[in-house]
């Protein structure tokens, strides 16, 4: 079973006004709204290429219900924590000539909301994936994260991080499967700027010799890097096409990637699906399905 874990999931409101004045009333042209999270596109995502999977995390209040019934719609297992203080964020982003977001602040967190998500993570078998990926609330610790990995050392479980800074390098230690830094990212661990394929891979490789098992770096129209443990260094761009949509779009790689090697045991494949699946979800207004990954796959193999 995958499992992925979303400390502060929101509803993504995507509102697009032609031409936004402010202080002034503007109507929107576009509405859109997504369950949104690292942890729960990545769930959806799965869901979408045919991965059962479970999707742990905290929600909260009339919005936390919402979130639970899209995921549920989609065909995501919504095993999520009540929280009692607060609402699940509404995380709003207005299209215009630039883009602008607001995120919300999330629910309150308690110590006894931490101890039912071990309870959960309890249930975790060996041969298991657990997903942790984006931001924690500001009421948690940075070694969230590790403290969880720590936990589950002694299962046999592949476990994938999708973090910043502390939150990322904290977990190294206890060797992850996989983690997908993107190149900014990664560059602000180490005070370098990141602009190439090339310059990305001695960079992973030291993440990598901190204890990463593989390191997947996203570069967004650069393409990615894999750092792989079998020794192999796999660089691509990105498949052709219009980018309508950058939200999930790591996410999905990360999904892609996890897809691609549970049916093939084969970085490079998991690589490319990690690829073709993150653009896809770029292509389109909304998260990649299995039609969008096998339709750009057609015309995208790597070099």
């Amino acid at each position: 079973m995958i499992y992925t874990v979303t400390f502060n999931p929101s509803i993504d409101y995507i509102v697009t006004v032609e031409d936004f004045q402010q202080g002034r009333v503007n109507r929107s042209s576009k509405e859109l709204m997504f369950p949104g999270g690292k942890g729960i596109n990545v769930s959806m995502v799965l869901s979408n290429l045919g991965f059962q999977n479970t999707a742990l995390g905290f929600l909260a209040g009339f919005t936390g219900e919402h979130i639970q019934e899209m995921l549920e719609k989609n065909g995501v297992n919504a095993d999520f924590i009540k929280v009692k203080q607060g609402i699940s964020r509404i995380n709003i982003k207005v299209r215009s000539k630039q883009e602008s977001e607001i995120n919300g602040m999330g629910p309150v967190i308690k110590n006894e909301d931490i101890d039912r998500l071990y309870s959960k993570l309890d249930k975790l078998q060996n041969g298991d994936i657990l997903v942790l990926a984006g931001s924690i609330p500001s009421v948690l610790p940075e070694n969230m994260y590790s403290d969880i990995m720590n936990y589950l050392q002694n299962k046999e479980i592949k476990i994938a991080v999708d973090a910043t800074k502390d939150l990322l390098v904290n977990v190294l230690k206890y060797k992850p499967f996989f983690i997908k830094p993107n190149n900014y990212e990664l560059g602000e661990i180490y005070g370098v700027e990141l602009k190439t394929r090339e310059e990305v891979v001695p960079y992973a490789k030291k993440m990598q010799q901190k204890g990463a098992r593989n390191v997947l770096v996203s570069m967004a129209g650069e393409g990615a890097v894999l750092v792989a443990e079998d020794g192999q260094v796999y660089m691509s761009p990105s498949p052709d096409g219009q980018v309508k949509n950058s939200v999930g779009a790591g996410d999905s790689m990360v999904a892609g990637f996890i897809a691609g090697y549970l049916e093939t045991g084969d970085y490079k494949e998991a690589f490319r699906r990690g690829l073709l699946t993150g653009s896809a979800s770029a292509f389109h207004e909304g998260l990649a399905t299995k039609k969008d990954v096998q339709d750009l796959g057609k015309v995208f193999q790597l070099d």
